[in-house]
Formats: structure tokens, sequence, C-alpha cells
């Protein structure tokens, strides 16, 4: 590789990276608020089981049975979340192989 295409490429990552850095903390927010919204539907919702005179040990079992698009959509968010994590991981070592290449050209 030539020197001009590895800082070109080393560029292009950094590049890249501060765009995943954005898109990460959006992706945060979402499985943050996946959370929020989940936790005080179920909440409101084991409230009204338990106002129908439903058994106290079957309550938490039935509510989150009934909130269950709700609980794939914070598990979604939070999948979404690690992907995010780990693609950015798959950067940062990309950038540090190229920096190592980089390197090694300019030591020869």
């Amino acid at each position: 590789m030539e020197l001009q295409q590895i800082t070109s490429e080393i560029y292009a990552i950094s590049q890249r990276l501060d765009k995943a850095t954005k898109a990460l903390y959006k992706l945060g927010l979402e499985k943050a608020e996946t959370e929020r919204v989940y936790r005080m539907k179920l909440a409101q919702e084991m409230l009204a089981l338990r106002a129908e005179g439903m058994p106290a040990a079957m309550i938490s079992d039935v509510a989150r049975g009934n909130l269950s698009d709700l609980l794939f959509q914070r598990d979604a968010a939070e999948a979404k979340f690690k992907a995010a994590i780990e693609s950015l991981e798959a950067l940062k070592s990309q950038l540090s192989a190229l920096q190592s290449i980089l390197k090694y050209q300019e030591q020869i």
C-alpha cells in the first residue's frame, strides 16, 4: 500500500468513527426511551391487574405478557445499540491496523 492511500483510508475511517459516535448517541437515546416507556406501561399494567383483583403471584407474568410488543421494542433497541458498539469497535481496530501499517511504511 502506498502512504497516500493509507493516510486517505485513515482519514476516511476517522470520519466514519465521528459519524458512528453520533449515531451511537442517538441509538443510546432510543434505547433509554424504549426502556422508559416499557417500565412506565408495565407499572400501569400491574396496577390495573391488581385493581381487577388478579392474584399477586400472577400479576408480574401477566403484565409482561400483555406488554410483549413493548418488551420486544425495548430488546430490539438494546440489540441495535450493542451492534453499533461492536461496529464502532471494528472501525477502531481497522484504524489501528492502518496506523500500524503506516508506521511500518514510514520506517522503510
